[in-house]
């Protein structure tokens, strides 16, 4: 069938899986979002036609097949989406690594007419499954041979395509920024930290935690980011001779600077330069025999695989699932072998032997002791991550030359969590490049008011799991008192401005901008770094405090279904926040498994409104007797939040109840999310390189003047890549009456929670079915992977 209009449009429509068969399985070790990936496989098989098929245990179902092999109904895959694990179990098989296991699994599959296979697992099960793809004529010659099969079956089934999604907590696998699981198991890691810290703090100790990490210290990188880790033992990098001495060296240094504790993450799989383990306990010994400091040792295990997937992992694997049930009805027998990957934001294949390959090569250095190569081959997100935290952790030498340059740091509008991370990086960056930074309290207000003071290396020790904003944070905007603010700036010699916040900050630094023709002192390097739980800042898919909200919507969704299971025939309904973006309403909606989501830019009508209580009317007679419904909070001025449920209600009567729940301001609050720790520490580190930057091209007669459009930015991040955008030239894109960006790329994803809800819609998939290669993605410049 035709997939492409005449515009060049494709369409999941026109996309039949008539006659088809998939298989789905995860293998190997098991990983939170798992589960929302085989429900995203299953309902999409089911949406376009296909029959889909479980395969319990894994490798080892397919290999035993019989009652290992059930088709899967929609119903069988609600209830899943917020459980850890995977639901279909996972198992090793050895079986299936010799050629007549394999023929066995072949017949299996064909027996109940299966030809695609949908693989979730690390990369040992993804080169099992193109190893098998591979044999797979041989072994229905075989089968043939045995009289097992006639030619007519073989013929039918003669080749077998086969799709994979990377579900490993460990990120270790190359092509893709990240794997289903890695977000929730840091989530676990800083659970863990976060609680700890409260305990050392109390009884001035030294906490060594050991996490998962045997070939990949990604973990313990990024929950050391994340956490403002003192000291970290990754198999990447192992530490240099002497690390004992500069280890405690820099653990005393600490507590002289009146901190009461020190934090160690160590990777299980740790060793020094010359391959012996450097573990947990050996850690511990040498702090107590050293510094006589007390010190505990925890070591997280498994508790990392487990508990309730984050919504980061959710959505990421609900979108693969989707791709790979389009990747695999676009197949055909020439078509290799992919894996569906995470790029940035964008969801793209890449081919499944080219991964296994830069997998294995990366494994290759470090057995050779070529660690630098390592943590190349690891990729720029990788390498990024480790140079961050180096640049973070360990405070310069006294006797670098200062800079002679002075950077005011503000955070404009509502908290945001993750604020605190973002000021943190900044700060410390800005004073590793020998700038004195000073911090303002209380945004435009404080400004004014001349709230300023030097904030120094150590003043930000502990600000990175805080979540609001310490600093303080008002929606002021400086236009009408632009005189008192360049006032300041004379007063402070201050030579560039680091905003970070939402749409406040960006309507801020437009208003600074513009002042420039009246003032000289705005004539100086000015840069934003979006923070808002709304997501609703020009010029950047991502704003630091929109992955804490998500996550708390979530977390408030599963609980709120959980409370409706006992009850059965309940409807609820709950307002997020957002103002007039959609983003919250709409991701937490695919995350959180929602019937239905109402936003601002996707009008609906009462017959909308009618439609979608015939929909939970049809669905209580199932034996999922509950719906989740979501609205931003000014998606309508007149379907307001008690008119929907008045609505429902009333057309529910007889059939369900309704239950109402206004979230509020807990969306905003919160211990930020590894995600917007990372994320706001990796993007303020980048805008502070930029300040240096534009402040030596600026510099000029004895002073800075900076007044070409360049010279005030926003740094946001675009598709795959951080970007520097005028804040002039985001004028055009933005929608200023309603606070939001003209174009959103998250609306794409509108359609996946409403097929995935069993809804009929028309999904654009023009953008699937590009095939990336491997070593292109791993040259790119470091900029264009900020994900965790």
């Amino acid at each position: 069938m035709n997939t492409v209009c005449e515009d060049g449009k494709k369409f999941l429509e026109n996309l039949s899986g008539s006659g088809k068969a998939i298989g789905v399985l995860t293998s190997g070790g098991d990983a939170q979002g798992m589960n929302a990936a085989v429900r995203a496989v299953v309902r999409m098989g089911i949406y376009v036609g296909t029959k889909v098929y479980f395969i319990h245990e894994g490798y080892q179902g397919m290999v035993d097949g019989g009652k290992h092999i059930v088709e899967a109904k929609w119903q069988d895959v609600s209830s899943i989406l917020q459980v850890g694990g995977t639901v279909i179990g996972s198992a090793r098989c050895k079986d299936f690594r010799t050629r007549e296991g394999r023929k066995q699994a072949a017949h299996n599959l064909i027996k109940h007419g299966i030809s695609n296979l949908c693989v979730i697992g690390g990369d040992g099960s993804l080169t099992g499954a193109n190893l098998f793809r591979e044999d797979w004529k041989g072994l229905l010659e075989e089968l043939i041979e045995e009289g097992t099969i006639d030619e007519r079956v073989a013929h039918t089934y003669s080749h077998l395509n086969i799709v994979g999604m990377v579900g490993s907590i460990d990120n270790d696998f190359c092509g893709t920024d990240m794997t289903i699981g890695t977000d929730s198991a840091l989530h676990r890691i800083i659970e863990v930290v976060d609680a700890i810290m409260t305990t050392a703090q109390s009884h001035q100790r030294t906490f060594v935690l050991e996490v998962m990490g045997r070939h990949c210290g990604y973990l313990a990188l990024v929950s050391a980011l994340a956490c403002g880790a003192d000291w970290v033992f990754i198999p990447e990098s192992p530490p240099g001779e002497g690390w004992e001495d500069q280890m405690c060296q820099k653990l005393t240094e600490t507590r002289s600077q009146g901190t009461r504790l020190n934090i160690i993450i160590v990777a299980e799989g740790a060793t020094d330069r010359g391959g012996k383990a450097i573990s947990s306990n050996i850690v511990k010994d040498l702090v107590v025999k050293r510094l006589g400091f007390d010190t505990r040792v925890t070591i997280l295990g498994h508790v990392q695989r487990g508990g309730t997937p984050s919504a980061f992992d959710r959505i990421l694997a609900s979108r693969m699932g989707v791709e790979a049930v389009v990747a695999l009805l676009e197949a055909s027998e020439e078509t290799p072998a992919c894996v569906v990957s995470l790029s940035g934001n964008q969801a793209i294949r890449v081919p499944l032997l080219e991964c296994v390959q830069m997998t294995q090569e990366v494994q290759k250095a470090m057995e050779e002791r070529k660690f630098a190569e390592a943590v190349k081959l690891r990729g720029r997100s990788f390498e990024n991550n480790l140079n961050t935290y180096k640049s973070l952790s360990h405070k310069p030498k006294e006797e670098q030359p200062p800079s002679n340059f002075n950077v005011a740091i503000l955070n404009v509008g509502a908290p945001a969590a993750g604020m605190n991370a973002a000021v943190r990086s900044a700060v410390r960056t800005g004073i590793a490049q020998g700038h004195t930074m000073f911090a303002i309290t209380d945004g435009f207000d404080g400004f004014i008011k001349g709230q300023i003071k030097e904030i120094k290396w150590g003043d930000v020790g502990g600000w990175i799991g805080q979540g609001g904003s310490l600093l303080g944070t008002k929606r002021t905007l400086p236009a009408k008192n632009a005189e008192a603010i360049a006032e300041q700036i004379r007063l402070h010699d201050i030579n560039a401005i680091l905003l970070i916040g939402g749409f406040e900050a960006y309507l801020g630094l437009l208003e600074l901008s513009a002042a420039r023709a009246k003032c000289d002192e705005f004539c100086i390097p000015m840069v934003m770094v979006p923070a808002t739980v709304s997501n609703n800042v020009p010029g950047s898919d991502f704003s630091i405090g929109a992955d804490t909200a998500l996550n708390a919507i979530t977390d408030t969704c599963d609980r709120i279904k959980q409370s409706a299971s006992g009850t059965k025939r309940r409807v609820f309904i709950i307002e997020t926040m957002g103002g007039y973006c959609g983003y919250l309403a709409s991701m937490s909606g695919l995350s959180a498994g929602a019937d239905v989501a109402y936003i601002y830019e996707e009008k609906f009508d009462i017959r909308e409104l009618q439609s979608n209580v015939e929909h939970l009317t049809g669905k209580m007679k199932t034996s999922v007797q509950r719906g989740l419904v979501l609205r931003n909070e000014n998606c309508s001025e007149n379907y307001t939040t008690d008119f929907i449920y008045q609505l429902y209600s009333e057309e529910g009567k007889g059939v369900f109840d309704c239950r109402k729940n206004v979230l509020g301001h807990m969306q905003q609050g919160g211990s930020p999310s590894p995600f917007d720790r990372n994320f706001g520490t990796k993007i303020s580190a980048k805008a502070m390189q930029w300040i240096s930057n534009k402040l030596t091209e600026t510099y000029r007669q004895g002073r800075v003047f900076a007044n070409s459009p360049d010279t005030a930015c926003l740094l946001g991040m675009r598709r795959r890549t951080l970007v520097f955008q005028p804040v002039e030239e985001l004028k055009n894109e933005t929608d200023f009456h309603h606070r939001i960006p003209k174009e959103q790329w998250w609306l794409k994803l509108r359609p996946l929670m409403k097929i995935l809800a069993k809804y009929k819609i028309s999904f654009d998939v023009s953008d699937a079915g590009q095939m990336e290669h491997v070593d292109r993605r791993l040259v790119r410049d470091f900029q264009s992977s900020i994900t965790i």
